[in-house]
């Protein structure tokens, strides 16, 4: 649905007939956002789409890449934790494990930024550094954190093509996700 340039092996056709340089980013698949203290219940019915992407990116040989929202014991002193309260994924906790099958998939080689705020700056130097042609993200929250992570790698890679499928991302706030949502096969 979202991948529809193939090359003769089944790759995207990049530049001069080569293997396009892809990369899905799941954001922020957490205990504690799926079902934990920022937990919703449409943040269960996103993992089997998103375990579905992990398992497509991998066979067309793309880099499968993970945010973890991450925070500490003093998030409640933060700006963050003053405008939302709740104490949430703290390092190493079971609230900031991946979420059920998606923790089962991620692979040891993978690679993962750990980010204290809503956008990664370093999953943007990363991907300028692979130098990445296509990154598609998926995850939550759609509105926040997936948003944010768009907006950064789009600006570190101007010519990419970024995308945002719309069946693989939430958010608890249904006024603000009805406004945000972005069509499915979103480029951003």
């Amino acid at each position: 649905p979202i991948w529809r340039v193939w090359a003769k092996k089944g790759n995207f056709a990049g530049k001069e007939g080569t293997a396009m340089k892809q990369a899905l980013v799941v954001v922020d698949y957490q205990n504690d956002l799926v079902d934990g203290a920022l937990g919703f219940e449409r943040g269960k019915d996103l993992e089997e789409p998103i375990c579905q992407k992990i398992r497509k990116a991998r066979q067309d040989g793309a880099e499968v890449i993970f945010t973890f929202d991450t925070h500490g014991e003093n998030y409640l002193s933060t700006q963050e934790g003053r405008k939302l309260p709740i104490v949430h994924c703290l390092k190493d906790s079971e609230g900031w494990q991946l979420y059920g099958e998606v923790a089962q998939l991620r692979q040891p080689g993978d690679r993962c930024f750990f980010k204290p705020c809503f956008g990664s700056w370093e999953l943007g130097e990363y991907a300028r550094e692979r130098g990445f042609e296509q990154i598609e993200l998926c995850g939550l929250v759609s509105n926040i954190c997936v948003l944010s992570n768009a907006v950064l790698l789009k600006s570190a890679l101007p010519e990419t093509c970024i995308l945002v499928d719309a069946r693989c991302v939430g958010s608890a706030d249904t006024v603000s996700y009805t406004h945000l949502t972005l069509p499915t096969n979103s480029l951003v």
